[in-house]
């Protein structure tokens, strides 16, 4: 596991991110990126973290 460094300004729960930090429910990223698949979002299910990245599977010990 890598050294995670929190963004407390940055809450995430998705543990299968890349950027998540495992000791806290927080992104590493300086910065996120949230957009969406519709046209004209009306609904939090409309809109996404585009800053996701799945955790890769070779070094997860």
């Amino acid at each position: 596991m890598h050294n995670c460094k929190a963004n407390q300004s940055i809450g995430c729960t998705v543990t299968s991110c890349e950027y998540h930090c495992n000791e806290a429910d927080y992104c590493s990223l300086d910065k996120i990126v949230v957009g969406t698949h519709e046209p004209n979002p009306t609904q939090i299910e409309c809109t996404d973290c585009t800053s996701f990245k799945p955790k890769s599977a070779c070094c997860n010990h």
